[in-house]
């Protein structure tokens, strides 16, 4: 490993740790040079996965993307950080398993509100915040389910046929 301060590839390895719930190894090292102390994080390199927007249009699955917007959703509520990084890899766990390459947007948007769901019950999608194929989703299950009536968010959203 390069030493950030001297840049020495000569360095020793201090002290080891798992890091993110297991998913990293946390490596603090030293420059044999310069004895400037550095940390570094392993991972295991994940298959590239590639996210079908609705247009059909193809884009390289983003974490940082996949976090930020659940950061963004429980910006005022009180879910820790931690939390959401737990619930992203569980997301990318559950894609990774259940699809090969390509993932539809939709079943990211399936499993962000599930987790966010757990997270925070308060923490709900209004109608504007959900895309129409989720609320047709919903409106078939609620259907399916015999419910008599309709959550009230797809009472004043769905538009009459």
């Amino acid at each position: 490993m390069r030493c950030p301060k001297c840049g020495n590839l000569e360095d020793k390895v201090i002290d080891s740790r798992s890091a993110k719930a297991g998913a990293a190894i946390r490596r603090r090292r030293e420059c044999l040079a310069c004895q400037h102390r550095f940390t570094t994080y392993e991972e295991i390199e994940r298959r590239d996965l590639r996210v079908i927007k609705r247009d059909g249009r193809h884009e390289p699955f983003d974490r940082q993307k996949l976090l930020g917007g659940m950061v963004k959703a429980c910006e005022k509520r009180p879910v820790s950080y931690d939390a959401l990084e737990r619930a992203v890899e569980e997301i990318i766990q559950e894609l990774e398993q259940a699809y090969d390459h390509e993932v539809p947007t939709n079943a990211i948007g399936i499993r962000v509100m599930e987790r966010l769901h757990s997270l925070d019950e308060v923490k709900r999608a209004g109608p504007r915040e959900l895309p129409p194929s989720l609320i047709c989703c919903t409106k078939v299950q609620a259907i399916r389910s015999g419910s008599p009536s309709r959550p009230a968010s797809l009472r004043t959203y769905v538009k009459p046929s």
